[in-house]
């Protein structure tokens, strides 16, 4: 597949070459490259290429650096996520110290739609059904009298041996039964060990989980990870020696070139390009250096989004787009607020909306 070079950014032995966009007034002469609402919708491509129950690759095309990079800085610290906040420690005998039990509680994902419940004002707002979910686990390790004497399997020996996230036991509190009928709160995994026991040792504690954002703290993170990179372009320019043909292949990632096994023509494999890592390994060949061209397709981001918590991986990028409207609402009521001013000498400021 061709592109404009334009949109292209040259990916050289020593350098990167194009880097900036150049598709705005002026730039060109006789050409006029205004904004259009019409050129970008049509321009404007969002296409899932892998979809699974925990992560999404998808592409988005057609729109400049700074958008797709505040959508995944969006994705990571803005989109709000439910986790424990509180944690009071009744009593807590096993080896590990109340601070570092908490930590661990904290980093729990939850089940719970952030939708469903509102965000504290400050940290010292007063607990309501409204805005905090409590859970409770109250454990105890006791020696199991069915054991074996010699036994040396803890999962036989003892009851309740490990603190695992599925004893989280939910209180719900007010309307929450009636809210969260249809999905009660509860860890995302229920196999996760928070500490381990031997008879004797007990742990009893209250929870209290709260609505947040990642650039609070990292607990409150949505996804795993949310990155782009640019998809690469090679263009072959002129025939590739066939004794030299599995050379050049070795040169990219698995199942980006191709040779007919007939005529041994080496060719580009449109579909899989996208695998390529540009590692400019085939520039390294002095054979190849004027054989092949290299670049990257300046407004073509390949997404991958690994989801944690309540999202599913296809609303994530929906939920970062709600974020950005709502931010783009305030910009807007405070430029009108600010045109509105009566002032008009001396300095002007931003008006409180």
């Amino acid at each position: 597949m061709s592109y404009d070079a334009r949109r292209l950014v040259g990916i050289q032995s020593e350098r990167v070459t194009n880097v900036s966009s150049t598709d705005y007034p002026g730039h060109y002469p006789d050409e006029d490259n205004e904004w259009s609402l019409e050129k970008f919708k049509k321009n404007l491509k969002v296409k899932v290429q892998r979809l699974s129950n925990l992560s999404i690759d998808f592409d988005l095309v057609g729109v400049d650096a700074s958008i797709a990079n505040a959508f995944r800085r969006i994705m990571i610290a803005e989109v709000p996520t439910v986790c424990i906040e509180n944690v009071y420690v009744w009593d807590n005998t096993s080896v590990v110290v109340d601070e570092v039990l908490s930590q661990r509680l904290g980093l729990i994902p939850l089940n719970i739609d952030p939708d469903l419940i509102v965000m504290k004002e400050t940290s010292a707002d007063q607990a309501t059904d409204r805005n905090t979910i409590v859970f409770e686990i109250k454990l105890t390790c006791e020696r199991n009298p069915k054991a074996k004497k010699d036994s040396t399997d803890p999962d036989e020996s003892y009851i309740n041996h490990e603190v695992l996230s599925s004893h989280l036991v939910w209180k719900p509190a007010g309307e929450q039964e009636e809210v969260f009928a249809g999905n009660p709160p509860a860890p995302t995994n229920p196999n996760i060990v928070l500490a381990k026991l031997r008879p004797g040792q007990d742990v009893h504690v209250e929870l209290h989980a709260m609505k947040g954002v990642g650039k609070d703290h990292a607990k409150y993170c949505p996804v795993a990870t949310a990155s782009y990179r640019l998809l690469p372009h090679i263009k072959i320019k002129k025939p590739i020696p066939p004794h030299l043909g599995e050379k050049f292949q070795k040169c990219f990632s698995p199942g980006v070139i191709k040779i007919d096994p007939r005529t041994k023509e080496v060719s580009v494999d449109e579909h899989n390009v996208r695998k390529d890592t540009v590692s400019r390994e085939v520039l390294r060949h002095p054979e190849f250096k004027d054989s092949v061209e290299l670049s990257r397709v300046r407004d073509f981001f390949l997404f991958n989004v690994e989801s944690e918590g309540a999202y599913s991986p296809e609303r994530m990028l929906t939920e970062a787009i709600k974020v950005m409207r709502e931010k783009l609402k305030k910009i807007r009521q405070a430029a009108e607020a600010l045109y509105d001013q009566v002032e008009v000498d001396g300095d002007v400021t931003m008006a409180d909306v």
